[in-house]
């Protein structure tokens, strides 16, 4: 199947009617790859709509999303990055003013990407790469202008366990020369690299910022430690259960506290009640992402507007089975492929939100601390530089510290979802990262 274009004005024109004046966004590309028997996989790519640059001039960005079954097609193009928000308006902060921007429905079963049979989800980061490799094979044989045009991935929350993974098979592939393409660097943002060091962080984060008491956090840190007991026993069924567990500890704890952003008074209902463990973890973390306004937008305008969609398929249907196909896979850390990548010389760059609970900066700090790699202790003794916020000039809006092909950005006032809560500084950090500035 050849990919499909348009252009984003069109979908103003479904959304508001013909006649209405729409401005011209930029040219798109979506297309379907069967990356398994029965396993397809959704893509959309933006191209950069720059009025200063060629698209040629700019990166290629791939993002990916959380959960596992969180869609970047629909939070992070209408939610986060994209060029229009998800009320069709154009998004100030969108990353499509400084680069080719490329959304993929992965696992198998996110979005608007699907699985004919239940054996066609992946089981493990392992699986969820080797699906990723054929699309990028598909993608960049057509699309053959890229191949040369820098490509990073960035990512957010469990897409970032999915980043490292798919990093170092791109990296391996491109070595034997089975993938033409100009990796240039991944980023892991709120990243789910180790699950435990956020877990046992929880408790002391929280207690810091004044949402748990000495009780609360003595109840924490026991449910805390039997989920570290468990990840160490390497019963990862348990420790997910354990996980959930250790979460609802706070939640009791704290008022029901915004696992996303502390400082956020929203608060999804996932009330057990007739479900089972994994329904009410998917409940817990894939729901933000599948908002009832976003699913209709999703599953009307844009389904419609995009015109290859089976009629079986609905956009978020298979991710609660997305999430508990790679259940036993949760809580199984990953700091030894960033060791990897860092030892092959591929950049690496890891950006967190101040406000995030669910993968505190504590937490990442500490895996972090644990790399083989040999330029930690250089990092190390680097004091980090203070950035501006764009939004308010005068103002701190991210702190950075850089040495040779790692990077960490500290971003303030910003939860989980960095680019919803703080915009204009995403886009920067972007840039940075991408070595635009």
């Amino acid at each position: 199947m050849f990919p499909c274009r348009a252009f984003v004005s069109l979908l103003f024109v479904l959304i508001v009617g013909k006649g209405s004046t729409a401005p011209l966004v930029g040219e798109e590309v979506w297309d379907y790859v069967e990356v398994r028997d029965g396993a397809h996989m959704f893509w959309w790519l933006y191209y950069a709509d720059s009025q200063s640059v060629k698209y040629q001039e700019v990166p290629l960005v791939m993002w990916l999303q959380g959960g596992p079954g969180g869609s970047g097609s629909g939070f992070g193009n209408f939610g986060e990055i994209g060029p229009l928000d998800s009320d069709l308006q154009p998004r100030k902060s969108s990353w499509v003013k400084a680069a080719s921007v490329l959304f993929v429905d992965n696992p198998v079963g996110t979005g608007f990407s699907y699985a004919e049979r239940p054996d066609c989800y992946a089981t493990d980061v392992d699986m969820v790469a080797s699906d990723m490799l054929v699309l990028l094979k598909h993608f960049f044989s057509k699309m053959e202008d890229f191949q040369k045009i820098p490509f990073f991935i960035f990512s957010e929350s469990y897409g970032g366990k999915m980043a490292a993974a798919i990093s170092l098979e791109v990296t391996k592939a491109v070595t034997r020369g089975d993938l033409r393409c100009n990796f240039a660097g991944v980023a892991l943002g709120d990243s789910w690299i180790s699950p435990v060091d956020s877990v046992m962080t929880w408790g002391p984060y929280l207690y810091a910022t004044s949402l748990l008491d000495d009780n609360g956090l003595n109840q924490v840190k026991i449910a805390a430690e039997a989920v570290k007991d468990a990840v160490e026993q390497q019963h990862f069924d348990k420790a997910t259960e354990l996980w959930s567990v250790a979460e609802t500890v706070i939640e009791q704890n704290t008022n029901g506290v915004n696992f996303y952003n502390i400082l956020s008074q929203e608060s999804d209902d996932v009330s057990s009640a007739g479900s089972n463990l994994i329904s009410m973890l998917a409940r817990r973390h894939i729901a933000p992402l599948h908002k009832q306004s976003l699913s209709q937008l999703m599953n009307g305008a844009i389904r419609h507007k995009l015109g290859i969609i089976p009629q079986n398929v609905t956009w978020g249907g298979q991710a609660e089975q997305v999430f508990s196909s790679m259940a036993a896979d949760f809580m199984k850390p990953v700091v030894y492929m960033v060791d990897q990548l860092l030892t092959a010389g591929v950049n690496v760059s890891v950006y967190n939100g101040q406000l995030d609970l669910i993968v505190d900066t504590l937490g990442q700090e500490l895996w972090l601390q644990r790399l083989e790699w040999a330029g930690l202790p250089g990092f190390n003794k680097l004091r980090w530089t203070a950035l501006d916020d764009p939004a308010s000039p005068g103002v701190t809006g991210a702190f950075v510290k850089s040495f040779q092909n790692f990077s960490f950005y500290w971003i303030l006032k910003a939860g989980h979802m960095i680019p919803s809560d703080q915009g204009p500084m995403a886009l920067q950090m972007m840039k940075m990262i991408t070595k635009q500035v």
